[in-house]
């Protein structure tokens, strides 16, 4: 205030004789303190009248910025809590998937024991039936072959007694089969 005072008295002081000169040389210092003057009287009244509102308007930016800035800094804080956040689910994320991995391969691998221990024990049981159906179709082969030959040999020696045996040896034959026949009924009675 003491300094616009000043400024002022200066001005008003330097007014006339300014003011003549500035007349004679068409401008001049005159002119420029007064427009000097005119400024200092603007700038006081706009100080006197506006100074509690800049005041005010500068505290309600002043703390508009610093509210501003808190929200910014808790903002800052949540974004860092939720990556901390997101950060330790995809590390329990990572294990879960590993543990998982492991569990598959280790199902897979206990799912192909089984399979194979079904696989031989099936091999074996279609062995064990292959070996006795074997041995059955074998059995039959032999017993067919048996009637077989034995049929053959029938024939064979029913062709060679016929050729061989004659009448009398039929005859005979005959009545030794008759004498076995009479001799085995007077034994059973």
């Amino acid at each position: 205030m003491r300094l616009l005072a000043a400024v002022l008295a200066l001005a008003l002081a330097a007014a006339p004789a300014g003011a003549a000169e500035g007349e004679a040389h068409g401008g001049g210092l005159a002119a420029l303190l007064w427009q000097a003057l005119n400024l200092a009287i603007l700038l006081a009244v706009l100080l006197y009248f506006a100074r509690k509102p800049v005041i005010e308007y500068l505290e309600q930016r002043r703390t508009g910025i610093q509210e501003s800035l808190e929200n910014s800094s808790r903002l800052l804080a949540d974004a860092e809590a939720k990556l901390a956040e997101w950060q330790a689910r995809t590390e329990r994320l990572d294990a879960e998937l590993s543990a998982m991995r492991d569990t598959s391969r280790r199902l897979a691998e206990e799912e192909r024991e089984q399979i194979l221990v079904q696989a031989r024990s099936t091999a074996e049981r279609i062995r064990r039936d292959a070996a006795s159906a074997i041995d059955q179709e074998t059995r039959r082969a032999r017993a067919a072959l048996s009637r077989e030959a034995a049929e053959l040999a029938v024939e064979l020696a029913g062709r060679i007694l016929a050729e061989n045996v004659g009448e009398e040896d039929q005859e005979r034959l005959l009545d030794e089969f008759l004498e076995r026949i009479e001799a085995r009924s007077g034994e059973e009675r």
